[in-house]
């Protein structure tokens, strides 16, 4: 795995050991940031089954200004801390041990909100739709906030949500992209 492009493009990234984790493949990672940036002028982000972080760290090597690494495993932490040593700006990422319930409890409760989520959750475990409302409800998304979900290729996320607009789906072998755009109030497309 490595950061593919941008600041930090070309370095090494280390992967979760053990199969808990499911990296994102460099090949899936380039298609998701050439669907919704490639690039960005600031904004924060959200990567709430960071995983190793790379997605996040992607996010920043592009030009977010900050992101915010959530993972529930102590051997996940360790590996995003390593990662994200590699970048030499630490100050522009927050690593934080929780359940995704749990953090996005402390979010709303700090009055935080997102331009960009990344959603890649154990794909037995995906709650995506539950989740989606519930960034809704605690009023955590930017209006315009991009949201990119990752699930198994047999997962379809629905059209129509209640708050966002479905831009766009992609499938990558075993794996599939969804990604919605927050827009604050019903959009139907």
């Amino acid at each position: 795995m490595r950061i593919i492009s941008g600041e930090f493009g070309g370095r090494r990234l280390k992967a979760v050991p053990g199969q808990a984790t499911r990296p994102t493949t460099d090949k899936v990672k380039e298609a998701i940031f050439n669907m919704i940036g490639p690039y960005f002028s600031g904004g924060r982000g959200l990567d709430l089954f960071a995983g190793s972080g790379g997605l996040g760290i992607e996010a920043v090597s592009r030009g977010l200004d900050t992101v915010t690494l959530v993972d529930r495993q102590y051997a996940a932490i360790k590996v995003i801390n390593d990662n994200v040593a590699t970048t030499k700006v630490p100050e522009r990422f927050r690593i934080i041990k929780a359940n995704a319930e749990r953090a996005i409890q402390q979010f709303a409760a700090a009055g935080e909100k997102f331009d960009l989520i990344l959603l890649d959750p154990p794909y037995r475990a995906q709650q995506i739709v539950t989740e989606l409302a519930l960034f809704a409800e605690k009023q955590l998304l930017a209006i315009d906030a991009t949201i990119v979900c990752e699930t198994s290729s047999e997962t379809i996320l629905p059209e129509q949500l209640a708050g966002f607009q479905h831009l766009r789906r992609q499938t990558y072998g075993t794996t599939a992209i969804t990604i919605y755009q927050y827009g604050g109030t019903r959009i139907d497309s």
